[in-house]
């Protein structure tokens, strides 16, 4: 894409009027538009917000973050960063003052969770990703974040079944998992 389509494809974003019961996102110049998450979903969002201890740690749902260098402006289910980290207004949050973000699985989001948004949150420095999939009953915990780009990725990574305890480092919590529900398997699921 050219400068002015990347300018016209962010203004058209900016501008977007998003129905009610969806939310849409900017990934790599695209704008994707997808429905709400269900309760399962919501459930576990949730649950990982009241882990994490609000004393230090300021916990925004559904929140737009800036990566720089990316034509990305992703919504992740959580950003977590500590408090006083970004007091600025507006609707993005800039990487760099995110700590951990974390995505929770849909049938739709399977792929953009997985692979595009580990490389563009990889890109953005964000220091913990954590992936929850709630198809295949386990967490995923992405750190050490390398690269820029598309070729971006995070070095470490480690995998935990549901009702396992699944370490956050830089939060410094050990989740609590087992409460966390889960939704039939789909072939989309790693």
């Amino acid at each position: 894409m050219t400068a002015v389509d990347d300018r016209r494809v962010q203004e058209a974003f900016e501008n977007l009027v998003v129905p009610e019961g969806f939310k849409a996102e900017l990934i790599r110049g695209e704008i994707v538009m997808m429905a709400g998450p269900d309760k399962v979903h919501n459930r576990i969002v949730q649950s990982v917000q009241d882990q994490i201890p609000s004393d230090r740690w300021e916990r925004l749902q559904t929140q737009d973050v800036a990566i720089p260098g990316e034509d990305s402006e992703p919504q992740p289910d959580l950003v977590v960063m500590e408090i006083g980290a970004d007091d600025s207004p507006g609707r993005l949050v800039p990487a760099p003052a995110v700590t951990m973000l974390v995505e929770v699985v849909s049938r739709t989001s399977a792929h953009r969770d997985y692979v595009e948004k580990r490389s563009i949150y990889a890109a953005g420095a964000v220091p913990v990703y954590l992936v929850v999939d709630p198809f295949a009953g386990k967490c995923l915990v992405l750190t050490e974040p390398s690269g820029t780009g598309l070729t971006a990725d995070y070095q470490s990574e480690r995998t935990r079944k549901f009702g396992d305890p699944v370490r956050l480092p830089l939060v410094d919590i050990d989740l609590d998992t087992s409460r966390f529900g889960t939704l039939p398997p789909f072939a989309a699921t790693p």
